[in-house]
């Protein structure tokens, strides 16, 4: 049996209702877990690096608007 894992909500999730969050867990030394708080069985599976790079991306704007 697999050990639960232990969500954290991103600090810039809102919204009025505090149900619309991306939240975060950690699912070994190797692999992360993002989520939408809306659909919590439904989520993506990514390693430490990519993420960083993911999150340096948005944060210095360089994705093209769609």
């Amino acid at each position: 049996m697999s050990t639960p894992l232990t969500w954290q909500k991103s600090s810039f999730s809102g919204g009025g209702s505090g149900e619309d969050c991306v939240e975060l867990a950690t699912a070994d030394d190797t692999a992360i877990r993002l989520r939408e708080s809306e659909r919590p069985t439904t989520f993506l599976t990514t390693a430490p690096a990519p993420l960083r790079a993911l999150l340096s991306t948005l944060k210095a704007g360089r994705l093209a608007p769609r």
